[in-house]
């Protein structure tokens, strides 16, 4: 049985069919967003029926709208007029076929082509005490009855109005590279040699929740020990929609009590796993865009073209991993004269590309949105 999102309109006279509400990003070309309108005709009252896409980015949160100050910015939008119908109409989709089955007399199809340069669906964590819809990018299909299809004037009753949160995602290319790998090779006041450390990872891209195997190798020719190792996941936020911000966020430390003496080694193998359960009261941390009622994860890393420009992209996500040592002379007074030595490795974390053709999702009524 085929599952469907749908919403209603206040007074009834419309409903918003959607077989999907994710559309993948495929970097080159993003999935077209497809849907039906069903709409009653006789009770428009010489009105008009419209459907537009927006993808907006609010980067205040909904209870700081205040005296019509509105902290939420328009990236792009696209209207249709959808009755009385313009011209040749397009050929349905397979699922608007279906849907309009489903949807039965007066439906009609929409179909919305996405520019490749809209950012993908990103959610900031809001803190404790905030309320409203949180600062992001996010994306709105939304049908309403006016007179025309875009005039400040008018003002267009909720009744009137009905609409779809969806989201643009993408998933884990295909072809990844090797892995990176750093070392760095330090030596401290007070001791004729250095220690040598490297950091390496078998793949540069790992799927959210699987564990990432982070092997080190130490190579202590100081006089001094290495007592500890702490591996650091970090997150970084680029706004570049509105200003040049960068937020930096630690989603993962985890410290290792591995020690290497004076003129000693060591190989091993450190497993991590960065999730959003660990991190669920940091604020402003990036998380992929969340629909109501659905459970969401860490932001993806965001995938760009070569030759795009950024300006436009809202939100830009990116991972690094932080292997340290803290190494230490012996004594009472060792500690106060320990000295760090740390390497970093980039890191792509995303969500693994359904087999096949990309599924419908889990059923939604029409009173969530």
């Amino acid at each position: 049985m085929s599952k469907v999102f749908k919403k209603t309109s206040g007074n009834g006279q419309m409903t918003l069919y959607m077989g999907r509400r994710d559309f993948v990003d495929h970097v080159d070309h993003v999935e077209p967003v497809d849907c039906v309108l069903k709409i009653d005709p006789s009770s428009l009252g010489g009105k008009k029926a419209w459907v537009y896409l927006c993808c907006a980015f609010r980067y205040g949160r909904e209870d700081m709208d205040v005296i019509g100050l509105s902290f939420r910015k328009d990236i792009w939008t696209q209207r249709k007029q959808i009755y009385p119908p313009l011209g040749d109409q397009p050929t349905p989709t397979p699922t608007q076929e279906t849907l309009m089955k489903k949807a039965g007399e007066h439906s009609y199809p929409v179909t919305f082509k996405m520019p490749n340069n809209l950012p993908c669906s990103v959610t900031l964590q809001p803190g404790t005490g905030d309320k409203g819809k949180a600062c992001g990018v996010d994306f709105e299909v939304k049908a309403y009855i006016a007179n025309e299809a875009d005039n400040a004037d008018e003002k267009i009753s909720k009744k009137d109005a009905c609409r779809l949160i969806i989201r643009k995602i993408q998933f884990a290319p295909d072809n990844t590279g090797s892995g990176p790998k750093a070392d760095i090779c330090k030596q401290f006041m007070m001791s004729d040699k250095p220690v040598h450390l490297e950091a390496s990872i078998e793949k540069e891209l790992y799927y959210h929740g699987d564990p990432i195997p982070v092997k080190v190798k130490i190579q202590n020719e100081s006089n001094k020990v290495v007592k500890q190792i702490k591996v650091c996941v970090d997150q970084t936020a680029d706004v570049v929609l509105y200003s040049a911000d960068k937020y930096n966020k630690t989603v993962l430390t985890e410290e290792f009590s591995e020690t290497v003496e004076p003129n000693g080694t060591l190989e091993k193998v450190l497993n991590i796993i960065p999730s959003l359960a660990n991190n669920k009261e940091k604020s402003g941390l990036a998380l992929d865009g969340k629909l109501k009622y659905e459970d969401t994860c860490l932001a993806s890393t965001t995938i760009l073209r070569p030759d795009l420009e950024k300006e436009v992209l809202g939100i830009l996500v990116s991972y690094k991993i932080r292997v340290s040592l803290m190494a230490s002379r012996g004594g009472l007074l060792g500690d106060l004269t320990a000295s760090d030595i740390s390497v970093e490795l980039p890191l792509v974390l995303m969500h693994p590309k359904p087999a096949g053709k990309y599924p419908n999702i889990q059923i939604i009524g029409h009173n969530d949105i």
